[in-house]
């Protein structure tokens, strides 16, 4: 990785060079080392250096060499070279010669190469600096790699040829016309030609052709559309624009291929507007990623993003924290997402130090010797991309403080597209710059926050850059701030951190496996900060995208006694592709169902009739769906885009067994027997020995528990330092049989005990065991509140299991995991699957796999023998797991998890929540924590069972 020397040469001799895949990056081809960080720069504690200085001991150079032959349609042609993405700077040469050098490691640097070229083989050489001055501006939350990671092609261009063209729209009467102005710079060499344009609709028939035009250098194209479609994200429409140009014989030269779309976005009276109507981003961050080839992501990649985004209602994408592959803007424009498109500026390491605005050196502030650096990057972007329809919005970059040269790049932004708003973060930091941004972007603001600002007269239209920071285990009270949507006007969504995990995929003990900052040694580092996605880094779906698809529904669903309320929250789609699926659920029976036709208008609620069954008993659920009527680009038909449910509980008498029930009181242990169950009670201990049917059903005694495996969220407001206690009270009771006696009247026994938790100031919890003459176990938990304790991360009792049961099935919400505050989007229902499945794969393992609103649980072997646990005083949540909360809570990644040797089940009276509104100080709200200073009583039956 050190400089060769003199290997641009000609006769430079290569043969102990080796192999590389391009695009890709140096780092994870066994080349340089890894490292990943998020605010501080790689050089922190390392080397004393202040901007522009980069260090002249450790910058990883990385050298190519590519040999090729003209291809015969490129002779006599201008030909240039694109490097769309190289990272961070780079110089290079052709057959020995010197062309250019080049910053920016995410918008492309193209070269005319014509006059380096030779007939045969030519030989080009790139010198990739990890290091350079860009490196200032470019330190992003991501893996710190270098290397040419986007595509490298050549291409050609005729003599006369369009150098680029701006597509200027003006929608008018009522947005059912067009004006369109193109505005075309020609490269024409001082050569006679013409050129005209065709348009064509999203059915590829030409609707309209120009008259012949002559060239001059800077030409326009004016033309008008009537009848027109707006392109939106709900409907994406897409016209194509051929321009053709001819030489002065009439030749066709080049054609030049260009979809539009007829859109009008702007700001009025303080609200951001998408073709009249007031838009709501439900958006998220992403950031280009890939487990194994980093930001060198491909088009499948790509295709799999986007429609994972459409299925899971999101509607807006922040390109965070730089421009995306072309290839991206593409899939938006086509299928239908909203993008702010950044800059790729990035300086938070040279104000913000360990948290706090310190903005002494900053870069790019208001240094001249900056302006034309981040200039550049402005228009570059813009230029590459000012075409495409679902960019909405300009942004200037990420947390780099403010200052002039920020505000010059917002004037170039307004100055040379009309069409767009500008977005910028930093000005928060530093209100003297204000005029930055057009909207009011905050980052990480609580949802009460967001609500003093739009309560005091905002001038601004409010969105979040990024909030719910979704790191490990989180996104827990996203409703807080979707259900703003509906009371502020200037409230208008904001992007979930982040998309995609980025853990990195290595092999150990050969097993594929995911890692994080840290592990290849790498210092400074941030660890498992990089794990903050809806999707895990091998792009598989984690619990959080069920809580976002359903908070970012555009259609909320109510269902009722008389059918159910529609409110059509879309901006133009009025449901007529779209059926409504109606069901009423009662466990895993469907008792009714049925199909409509609906239209509602966007903006509009209705009440749909539904002839819902009467007189149910029992527990049942009424669900409606919206579904496709067709196949789309990113669905199936019958997908569901939308739902709601409303759950029904109708008391019913259910009748059970009452077999005799006999008692054996030995000196230490109670033995009681119930049909073919038989339950052992330790004096001082509790349920040793459950059998059933000569089958051995719990390892040891059921334990109440107070704590769980710490959280991302958790660990970051330094929970665990504060909840301790309840740790060592999950761990160590002191128990004591009070009262135990023999109902032979009623025909049950109860054992009632009291244990005792080390905790200070001290408190106890009583559990008692009622087994009836139906077989039927009652456990009720009762613990005693007091002042001058922690809140309780959770209240229940655990039970230690064979292995052997493996198997779950339950009635309660899902069918993924859920918690108090994240549950707005899971169903009540029949849920089944293995219990190893239930260990959700966060890159650092944590608490996991929760099922909230549980009537039953069963845990069962492979011949359908458990244990089920039932609803007693109230429905609860439950937990089963191979790995205890301590196993979790001592490893760092899922593959330092042993092989299992148990199945533990808790049942809970309720867990906290797992919080989300950051990751780092903000803990979970109020109302979802269980504080410890109340009396809580709660009940459930545990029984043996055999499935047929």
């Amino acid at each position: 990785m050190k400089e060769k020397k003199k290997f641009y040469k000609e006769n430079f001799d290569s043969n102990h060079f080796k192999d590389i895949i391009v695009p890709g990056h140096i780092q994870l081809q066994g080349f340089d080392r890894m490292q990943y960080i998020n605010t501080l720069y790689p050089w922190d504690g390392r080397e004393q250096l202040r901007p522009p200085h980069i260090s002249e001991v450790d910058n990883p150079i990385g050298s190519y060499i590519k040999e090729f032959e003209l291809n015969d349609n490129l002779i006599n042609k201008d030909i240039f070279i694109s490097f769309q993405g190289v990272e961070t700077a780079f110089s290079f040469w052709i057959n020995g010669n010197f062309v250019g050098y080049s910053e920016d490691s995410f918008t492309p640097s193209e070269f005319e190469i014509t006059t380096f070229l030779k007939k045969g083989v030519n030989k080009i050489a790139v010198e990739v600096y990890k290091r350079s001055s860009a490196s200032w501006l470019e330190d992003q939350d991501f893996w710190r790699f270098s290397g040419i990671f986007r595509e490298v092609y050549l291409y050609a261009i005729p003599k006369l040829h369009i150098k680029d063209l701006f597509i200027k729209t003006k929608l008018k009467d009522n947005f059912k016309k067009a004006d369109i102005k193109v505005e075309c710079l020609f490269n024409n060499k001082n050569l006679n030609g013409y050129f005209k344009a065709e348009v064509y609709d999203h059915n590829k028939n030409k609707i309209l052709e120009t008259p012949k035009q002559k060239i001059n250098e800077k030409s326009e194209i004016l033309f008008s559309l009537d009848n027109i479609k707006l392109w939106s994200a709900e409907f994406p429409n897409l016209y194509k624009l051929l321009i053709i140009i001819e030489d002065e014989d009439k030749n066709i030269v080049e054609v030049i291929p260009q979809n539009f779309g007829l859109r009008e976005f702007k700001l009025e009276n303080g609200i951001m507007l998408l073709n009249g109507k007031r838009i709501v981003f439900k958006g998220i961050n992403r950031h280009e990623f890939n487990h194994k080839t980093g930001r060198a992501i491909s088009k499948e990649d790509m295709l799999w993003d986007i429609k994972f985004m459409k299925k899971y209602n999101i509607n807006a994408v922040r390109t965070s924290h730089y421009p995306n592959q072309s290839y991206w803007y593409k899939l938006c424009d086509e299928f239908g997402i909203y993008v702010i498109d950044e800059t790729n500026l990035e300086s938070h390491g040279s104000w913000q130090k360990m948290g706090a605005c310190e903005p002494s050196w900053n870069v790019p502030g208001d240094k001249p010797e900056w302006r034309e650096c981040v200039l550049d990057r402005a228009k570059s972007m813009l230029e590459r991309d000012k075409n495409h329809p679902s960019i909405l919005i300009w942004s200037c970059g990420n947390e780099s403080y403010a200052g002039e040269n920020i505000l010059t790049m917002t004037d170039f932004f307004h100055k040379r597209d009309n069409s767009r708003v500008v977005h910028y973060e930093g000005c928060f930091w530093n209100r003297k710059y204000d005029k930055i941004s057009d909207m009011e972007s905050r980052m990480y603001a609580k949802a009460k926050d967001i609500i003093k600002y739009l309560e005091n007269d905002p001038q601004k239209p409010y969105i979040s850059c990024e909030y719910m920071h979704a790191m490990g285990n989180s996104c827990g009270g996203m409703v807080k701030y979707t259900e703003l949507e509906e009371k502020y006007e200037k409230y208008q969504g904001g992007f979930i951190w982040d998309y995609i995990d980025q853990g990195i995929e290595v092999e150990k003990e050969g097993k594929k496996v995911l890692v994080y900052g840290g592990d290849f040694m790498d210092r400074p580092t941030d660890y498992s900060f990089c794990g903050n996605g809806i999707v895990f880094a091998d792009r598989t779906i984690t619990p959080k995208a069920q809580e976002l698809k359903f908070l970012y529904q555009n259609v909320k669903i109510y269902p009722n006694d008389k059918g159910c309320l529609i409110k059509n929250r879309n901006l133009f789609d009025n449901l007529k592709n779209y059926n409504l699926y109606y069901s009423i659920e009662q466990e895993n029976k469907t008792l009714q169902s049925g199909i409509l036709n609906i239209i509602c208008n966007p903006g509009e609620d209705i009440q749909v009739e539904i002839p819902w069954l009467k007189d149910i008993k029992g527990v049942y659920t009424k669900n409606v769906s919206l579904i496709l009527t067709d196949d789309t680009l990113w669905a199936d038909k019958n997908f569901e885009v939308a739902y709601g449910q409303e759950v029904t509980e109708e008391i019913t008498d259910i009748s059970k067994p009452n077999n005799i029930i006999k008692v054996v009181e030995g000196d230490g242990n109670i033995g009681v027997y119930v049909g073919k169950t038989k339950a052992l009670f330790s004096k001082d201990k509790g349920l040793v020995s459950l059998i059933y049917d000569k089958n051995e059903l719990i390892i040891e005694r059921p334990q109440p528990v107070f704590w769980r495996a710490s959280t991302d969220n958790a660990k970051g407001y330094s929970h665990p330092y504060s909840c301790s206690m309840w740790l060592g009270a999950s761990l160590y009771q002191k128990i004591t049989l009070k009262e135990w006696n023999f109902n032979t009247q009623k025909n049950y026994i109860q054992l009632k005990y009291i244990h005792q938790l080390p905790v200070i100031p001290s408190t106890e919890l009583e559990l008692t065991y009622i087994v009836q003459g139906s077989g039927d176990i009652k456990i009720e938990v009762n613990y005693k509140g007091i002042n001058g304790l922690p809140e309780l991360p959770l209240l229940g009792v655990r039970f230690k299991l064979p292995k052997s049961y493996a198997n779950f099935k339950y009635y309660g919400k899902g069918p993924l995991e859920n918690y108090i505050d994240r549950k707005e989007g899971a169903k009540l229902g029949v849920y089944f699957g293995k219990i190893e499945d239930n260990l959700t794969p966060y890159l650092v393992p944590q608490e996991c796999g929760n099922r909230s609103d549980v009537y039953w649980f069963e845990v069962l072997d492979k011949e359908n023998s458990g244990i089920r646990f039932s609803k007693g005083s109230q429905v609860f949540e439950a937990q089963a797991l191979h790995y205890s909360f301590l196993e979790l809570e001592q490893a760092n990644h899922i593959y330092e998890l042993s092989n299992p040797n148990y199945t533990y089940v808790t049942i809970t009276m309720q867990q906290m929540g797992v919080g989300g509104d950051d990751s780092w100080g903000a803990p979970v709200l109020e109302e979802y924590c269980i504080p410890s200073n109340k009396n809580y009583s709660y009940s459930f039956y545990i029984t043996p069972t055999k499935l047929s």
